[in-house]
């Protein structure tokens, strides 16, 4: 496949090579600017890892600016929260559960002017510059509701999640309230959706739901 063919113009994907770093960075300018005129700000993300430079650079740069960064960053991640008047307003978690996950989220901004993406890159040079790889605008409102409702019940995990700190440290969260497992919870609601689909083949869609959840 020639590069020619990985540098179309998409109405709606936000594709690397070609755009979808320069996509998030834009998005990321608007909430800073967002910010620097006294409006409210945000920028939620959820992937395994984070170490693109440009991507960094830009988060110090929003943190700064006063924008409110919330990150579940599963495992490398290359930036620290809670420097003085650099990542002040960066909160980031590490979740690791029962389950290896691996979706990536995307969001910017507040109420109606949030935009939301899901992924397959995460902000990683060899994904933001060195392979093919694709994020999707979330349109639908139910579903835009049902991706920040998700980003809400992990950080709601007092259990598999670690914080990470200023000092490069990652510490437990506090368990002095009821134990929260978001992974335990998401599961419990796909048991409790499947329970309202239709049979099968005589089989239900609950009883094949229990049969992987019991194989995994």
């Amino acid at each position: 496949m020639s590069l020619s063919n990985l540098e179309g113009e998409y109405d709606h994907l936000i594709v690397s090579l070609h755009s979808l770093k320069q996509t998030c960075l834009a998005l990321m300018d608007e909430q800073i600017q967002q910010a620097k005129v006294q409006k409210e700000a945000q920028i939620l993300l959820k992937m395994n890892s984070l170490t693109d430079l440009d991507i960094i650079k830009k988060l110090q740069e929003a943190s700064a600016a006063g924008v409110k960064i919330k990150m579940v960053i599963r495992g490398i991640c290359c930036i620290l929260p809670n420097l003085k008047g650099v990542t002040d307003n960066i909160e980031i978690y590490s979740i690791v559960g029962r389950f290896l996950e691996h979706s990536r989220i995307y969001c910017f901004g507040c109420g109606n002017q949030q935009k939301v993406y899901i992924s397959s890159a995460d902000f990683m040079t060899r994904n933001t510059e060195k392979r093919v790889e694709i994020g999707c605008p979330i349109e639908d409102e139910n579903l835009k509701q049902e991706l920040l409702e998700y980003f809400n019940i992990l950080l709601r995990d007092n259990v598999k999640t670690r914080k990470l700190c200023g000092n490069g440290e990652y510490v437990k969260m506090d368990t002095s309230g009821d134990p929260f497992i978001a992974q335990e919870y998401c599961m419990q609601k796909a048991v409790e959706e499947a329970d309202q689909l239709p049979s099968e083949e005589g089989i239900s869609w609950l009883d094949k739901l229990k049969h992987w959840f019991q194989g995994a």
